[in-house]
């Protein structure tokens, strides 16, 4: 056994008060938030379970990433008209230049913060 392995594995919670597991060896029946999701479920408010933990390659430390029970999981809420017509809102606030008001087609950029023939008008009579 490695001693990155012997870390990070801790199946009783002693350790880290709650059961830990190294990377890519956790038990089945556990999912992090992402496996999850990519199932359709969610947490549902469950509190977690276990964590895996790995150590990072570069400068030190270690990742970790909490694990939640699927038999406790629960479905995802499905979007709503109103949710999904909130979505568009947002979706549309972030692709209008505040500069010219218009729709640009795509998201405004930050380090920006107007559409591209904004901030730079110079450059496109050019063209």
């Amino acid at each position: 056994m490695s001693p990155t392995f012997g870390k990070c594995y801790d199946p009783t919670g002693v350790r880290y008060g709650i059961p830990t597991y190294p990377w890519r060896f956790a038990p089945d029946g556990l999912a992090t938030r992402r496996q999850l999701r990519a199932r359709g479920l969610r947490p549902g408010g469950q509190s977690i379970a276990a964590q895996v933990m790995r150590q990072r390659r570069y400068g030190g430390g270690v990742r970790v990433a909490y694990l939640y029970r699927l038999d406790r999981a629960k479905p995802v809420r499905p979007m709503t008209s109103r949710k999904w017509g909130s979505l568009a809102l947002a979706m549309l606030a972030r692709r209008t230049c505040p500069e010219c008001r218009h729709d640009a087609g795509y998201v405004i950029p930050t380090s920006l913060g107007m559409c591209v023939p904004c901030a730079y008008p110079e450059e496109q009579r050019a063209a």
